[in-house]
């Protein structure tokens, strides 16, 4: 007869602090509304400003090509909507919204900013454990649920 053991996990170490979730460390609540947004959200939002970029671009943009006309109209979209109300199109449709840590509107600066770094792809696929991306970092942003 086999000998069966039964593996038992190791104890969690009292040296180690307790994982957080993403942006309690940044004063945020641990889930609900005002908690970082989750991967799944955040990228279907992406998904949704995307084509719709390409929708306009397509209508309006006609000249541009297929590749710089897209990303003219998501660099814009971004920059006006976030810099004025706070969230894309894309992010109204997922639920969340781009919120600056001290509080204040994301305001035309640091819009212009992240909408930059975003189009660049780069420094969005980078990131902390606070699901900030360097475009967000760099902002002084963080993306939450609403």
């Amino acid at each position: 007869m086999a000998d069966r053991t039964t593996r038992k996990s190791p104890a969690p170490d009292p040296a180690e602090p307790p994982a957080q979730a993403p942006g309690v460390r940044l004063g945020l609540p641990p889930t609900g509304s005002g908690s970082v947004a989750g991967w799944g959200r955040r990228i279907l939002g992406l998904v949704v400003d995307w084509v719709v970029a390409t929708l306009v671009a397509r209508t309006v943009l006609e000249g541009l090509g297929r590749d710089l006309g897209p990303l003219l109209v998501f660099f814009v979209m971004h920059l006006l909507l976030v810099s004025t109300i706070g969230m894309s199109i894309g992010h109204a449709v997922v639920g969340i919204a781009v919120r600056r840590l001290d509080g204040r509107p994301v305001g035309l600066a640091m819009g212009a900013l992240r909408a930059l770094l975003l189009t660049l792809v780069i420094p969005a696929v980078v990131f902390d454990s606070d699901r900030r991306g360097l475009h967000d970092k760099v902002a002084t942003v963080v993306v939450v649920r609403r």
